[in-house]
């Protein structure tokens, strides 16, 4: 595997990491269509859990099966996978070795009742990650829930033990619970101030979702007032998000977030393209399409990451 220098510069960023650490943040750098960039576009499907069997596959039936992710995200050119225990479980021998994977280590579910103190349940350990050739783990974070403290301590532990292994941990970094509004959860003070707790937790690769042109926190607003950030843009919010990951020492990727239409969802990746962000990680705007579109739909993000369009 030939390492570029953009590839070399961000492992450069990873002071304290061992060699394994840092050849697994290589392998998904050097993965896929996009290897070599320093961006990524990653597959993740932890949805089943989060939303229902029928709410996360109906749309498209083929994704019922695990093994039809492993193979879209491989034929797509996509820089690693990300599922929770089971799928992976289901294609680990079938697709050994073909692209880098990411096990989601906790999730949540829709029958539960919890809201000012989401939460998530821990669903798998860092031996299963080893065990099935995992090059990370993944781990949701609530900043604003009740039960955020605890969730801190407990992706402490779990990255301590990933990193010491060679692991390394991507973190969805998700403002939720507490007193937070709906379109607080998306504002661009509190989308930036999810990253930097995912940066100060440790975090190899930071997920947030795209923020919107909202001050969640009227405290902060003087200073995005009086300092002139600017968030007027999406490209100008995402820019300020990756600055709060220690000054763009850090991976970021954006979320896709609900279905959208493709020119809302295309110039979206743009605008994340142009703020500086690292990619992508998108789920069920591509495998709630059927195959042929989730292909041609994917085969146009990297190309936007690449800039040929």
């Amino acid at each position: 595997m030939k390492m570029t220098p953009r590839v070399r510069k961000i492992l450069s960023y990873y002071e304290s990491d061992n060699p394994g650490t840092k050849a697994n943040l290589a392998r998904m750098l050097m993965q896929g269509r996009l290897a070599g960039t320093g961006k990524l576009v990653i597959l993740p499907v932890d949805q089943g859990f989060e939303h229902g069997p029928a709410r996360s596959f109906a749309p498209n039936p083929p994704a019922y099966d695990p093994h039809y992710h492993f193979q879209l995200a491989i034929d797509a050119g996509l820089s690693a996978y990300a599922a929770p225990l089971g799928p992976l479980e289901a294609g680990a021998d079938t697709f050994a070795g073909q692209i880098p994977l990411i096990l989601k280590m906790n999730s949540a579910n829709s029958l539960s009742r919890l809201k000012a103190d989401a939460d998530q349940a821990v669903t798998a350990s860092v031996s299963d990650a080893l065990k099935l050739g995992c090059g990370a783990i993944g781990f949701t974070i609530y900043p604003g829930s009740d039960a955020a403290y605890d969730q801190f301590e407990e992706i402490r532990e779990l990255a301590e033990e990933a990193k010491s292994v060679g692991l390394a941990v991507v973190i969805w970094s998700y403002p939720r619970g507490g007193d937070l509004s709906k379109p607080a959860e998306t504002a661009v003070d509190i989308c930036a101030y999810a990253a930097h707790i995912a940066a100060l937790l440790g975090a190899h690769i930071i997920k947030v979702k795209p923020p919107t042109n909202v001050i969640g926190l009227e405290v902060a607003r003087k200073t995005y007032e009086t300092q002139n950030i600017p968030i007027a843009t999406m490209a100008e919010r995402v820019r300020h998000v990756v600055q709060c990951c220690f000054n763009g020492r850090r991976i970021v990727v954006f979320s896709g977030g609900e279905p959208k239409d493709l020119p809302a969802l295309y110039d979206e990746i743009r605008q994340i393209r142009d703020g500086g962000a690292n990619g992508s990680i998108i789920g069920r705007n591509t495998f709630q399409r059927p195959r042929e579109e989730a292909l041609a739909l994917l085969d146009e993000i990297i190309n936007i990451y690449l800039g040929k369009s």
